[in-house]
């Protein structure tokens, strides 16, 4: 099995959790023509902010190590290189700079210099205009790709595909039993990657 077909069972297997634009991005049974490749670059300082949004976004618990222990700051760039096209890659270089901007203005400091909770509110301000955006945009009957909604579609997927997400995020049961649809958890349980 490949990478893109790993990622399309995960991403079937997270159902709702991504939004239609990047299951439709993971859907599309094309291949990106080459002048769509690669259209964008990331260097190392914006692979550092992309890990340490996504550890925001899925973080570090008694249980398990967050997104950024996973990989996800390299994951996210190769996905975005290498799946989407050439407008939505733009898109979303477009939308990592103006978080370093957005940083600079709210905190006077580079996204990487911020604090634990700075960087939490500034994504919950993120969070908040994105919300906000989608809703004119689908009054306007814009289809628009959302940076904020793309870093948490590929974190999502990214995580739950990696070996820290099949393993110690959900419990791994490489044989499993007897299909049980309707199987009850006891408080605590993890659920499943199969």
């Amino acid at each position: 099995m490949n990478r893109r077909e790993a990622l399309k069972n995960t991403a079937i297997w997270l159902g709702t959790a991504i939004s239609a634009t990047t299951f439709g991005v993971l859907f599309e049974s094309f291949t990106l023509p080459e002048n769509e490749k690669n259209t964008v670059s990331f260097s190392a300082d914006q692979e550092k902010i992309l890990a340490e949004l996504a550890d925001i976004i899925i973080p570090s618990t008694k249980d398990a190590p967050g997104a950024k222990a996973a990989g996800l700051g390299s994951f996210i760039p190769m996905m975005i290189k290498d799946c989407y096209p050439a407008k939505m890659q733009e898109a979303f270089a477009e939308g990592l700079k103006d978080l370093e901007a957005r940083s600079m203005k709210d905190f006077n400091k580079s996204f990487l210099l911020l604090g634990v909770k700075e960087r939490e509110e500034l994504v919950a301000k993120l969070r908040t205009d994105t919300i906000t955006q989608q809703k004119a945009d689908k009054a306007a009957k814009k289809n628009v790709p959302y940076f904020f909604v793309i870093v948490r579609d590929l974190t999502i997927l990214g995580y739950y595909a990696s070996e820290i997400g099949c393993t110690q995020a959900r419990e791994y049961i490489a044989i499993p039993g007897r299909y049980d649809g309707a199987t009850t958890l006891k408080p605590g349980q993890k659920s499943w990657a199969t």
